[in-house]
């Protein structure tokens, strides 16, 4: 049935995610003056903000201020955050159904891609976004007991996340302290024995998707000397004078500094390769990361790299794969396997009446922070446009109470804005105790026992 949406009975949407897509939803869903709209935006973790405080780099701390616009949205009477509830578990998708007169689902990729290579499942071969979830105090994480034994460790990829998985592991522990990298990584990295890593890029400097401040980065660490050989990073003048791309220009003038320095016999070396992609994970008899044989690539017409033949064999002990984030499926909900995305004609889901999606589960993992803000607001429209011709199949007269003694019933332990804004403010004590910027807690049932008074 259609229905005209009131102040009484407002639109009510929910928002499966609360990572940056999700919390722009519901600031385009309060912003739009067509029609009144009530959001509830869960997330199966207690804690809001997805990707800002699990993926961003915790030395990165002013990329996190975007949080304070976050908290605005939350802090508004129209949008409610209910964390800890698992959406196909907890609550499913008949359930908001019923309840919900529209649903956006803005789960990001949560998954990563793989190199299928011989040996990817050995002992300390692991995908980067598992690391950065390990020291960035990700619930999933956290218990993960880390062995960081490697004296050497390869990092596949040329991404941000490449970047920041191999300047935290070569950080000093004073250069970390102004972080608030999750205490049990502070302690695992400051025993760390790693001297070497290496950054494999498949092919040339000038195709790496760096960008320019990350870089330079390695070249003002207080224990660590960039090294890169001259061969890897020389570009013909032709193909030299085809760049336009400013990025791309200054990452070449920065690259091409590093190969030129003479190192400063710093404890820790960065190298940055070129034309180089991995071939097999090499291992020892307990089945542990031994080294990883890399081939030598030059690029054709047409910029594709194309193997040598030519091998060399890294000493590494450790690989981490950063190829690449993935969407996962969500129960009951449509899904492009190939694509990693929930099928969509601009953020209409195929097939659904009044079901919506935005972000990395929308497009696909590219664009920054705010490339999500523009992203959610299409899809809003169109939902917004949708409620106003009376297309969506609304939910007769459920409203939040409803939603809040199902969860109730079922033993859901809901943990609020409030609760979260609690364990913020003990989270921020605590690392200001330890001369730190933060103190994560990282287990759920911690995060479960801080509540508003």
């Amino acid at each position: 049935m259609s229905h005209s949406f009131t102040p009484e009975r407002p639109l009510r949407v929910a928002v499966i995610g609360s990572g940056p897509s999700g919390v722009y939803a519901a600031e385009a869903l309060i912003k739009q003056t067509a029609l009144p709209a009530e959001i509830d935006v869960f997330d199966r973790l207690p804690t809001p903000y997805g990707l800002v405080r699990y993926g961003v780099a915790p030395d990165h701390l002013t990329i996190k201020s975007v949080t304070r616009g976050f908290e605005k949205t939350f802090s508004d009477p129209r949008v409610r955050f209910l964390g800890n509830v698992e959406f196909g578990k907890d609550l499913t998708h008949d359930d908001l159904k019923a309840h919900y007169d529209a649903i956006m689902y803005t789960v990001g990729a949560s998954g990563d891609r793989r190199l299928g290579i011989p040996g990817e499942d050995l002992s300390g071969s692991m995908s980067a976004t598992e690391f950065v979830a390990w020291y960035n105090g990700h619930p999933d994480a956290a218990a993960r007991e880390m062995v960081l034994s490697a004296t050497g460790v390869a990092v596949v990829g040329v991404g941000n996340v490449a970047l920041d998985v191999s300047r935290i592991l070569l950080k000093t522990v004073a250069e970390l302290q102004t972080s608030d990298i999750a205490p049990h990584a502070l302690d695992t990295l400051e025993d760390s024995p790693v001297q070497d890593v290496w950054i494999l890029g498949r092919r040339g400097a000038a195709q790496a998707k760096f960008t320019t401040k990350e870089l330079r980065e390695f070249g003002e660490l207080s224990d660590a000397d960039p090294v890169v050989k001259p061969e890897e990073v020389a570009v013909d003048e032709a193909a030299e004078a085809a760049i336009t791309d400013n990025v791309v220009k200054k990452n070449l003038e920065v690259i091409r500094d590093f190969a030129g320095r003479t190192p400063e016999g710093k404890s820790r070396r960065i190298h940055l390769r070129f034309l180089v992609s991995p071939v097999e994970i090499l291992g020892d008899q307990d089945g542990n990361v031994s080294g990883l044989k890399i081939e030598r690539n030059t690029l054709d017409e047409s910029g594709n790299a194309v193997g040598t033949g030519e091998t060399e064999v890294l000493p590494v002990q450790m690989v981490l794969r950063s190829v690449g984030y993935r969407g996962v499926a969500l129960p009951g909900v449509p899904f492009d396997d190939k694509r990693g995305v929930i099928p969509n004609a601009e953020g209409r889901v195929e097939g659904r009446t009044g079901e919506y999606t935005s972000g990395w589960i929308k497009r696909g993992p590219s664009g920054v922070i705010g490339t999500n803000r523009k992203d959610a607001t299409d899809t809003v429209a169109h939902l917004i446009a949708d409620a106003g011709a009376g297309t969506l199949s609304a939910a007769g007269n459920a409203g939040r109470a409803d939603i809040d003694a199902l969860l109730k019933e079922r033993g859901v332990d809901v943990y609020t804005f409030a609760d979260w804004q609690a364990l913020d403010t003990h989270e921020q004590a605590q690392g200001q105790a330890q001369g730190r910027p933060r103190a994560k807690v990282v287990h759920k049932h911690e995060m479960l026992g801080h509540r508003q008074k």
